[in-house]
């Protein structure tokens, strides 16, 4: 499998997966720049970010589009991507994101996760 489509994989996860995914994949610590009030902005514990994993808050039909990866460095890459996805409370929600993973012995590990949502103009 090719870095691209193992860090997609891993992302793939934190959108529909739950807080023993995010324990796993998440460094011990991680950047997160989430626009909406009330969201998460800062470094944040990897088991800070976890526990707001739950089954209330997990998002279905998740698309990907227009995604790009750049390798920084042998242990560093950054991706980004459109997400269409479907919240919780059914709501459509859009957003262009930023992800980067770093990787640990073997293991890749998101550090970094922004959003930036579509809005209609």
């Amino acid at each position: 499998m090719s870095l691209e489509e193992r860090l997609f994989e891993i992302e793939r996860g934190f959108w529909l997966e739950g807080e023993d995914y995010f324990l796993a994949h998440l460094d011990e610590q991680c950047l997160l720049a989430f626009p909406q009030s009330g969201e998460m902005r800062g470094l944040f514990s990897r088991e800070k970010v976890a526990s707001t994993a739950t089954g209330a808050n997990r998002w279905r039909d998740l698309e990907m589009s227009d995604r790009y990866l750049l390798k920084l460095a042998e242990d560093a890459a950054i991706i980004s991507y459109r997400a269409d996805v479907t919240r919780a409370d059914g709501v459509a929600y859009s957003a262009f994101i930023g992800s980067a993973y770093v990787r640990r012995s073997s293991a890749w590990l998101l550090a970094s996760h922004q959003h930036s949502p579509i809005t209609a103009d």
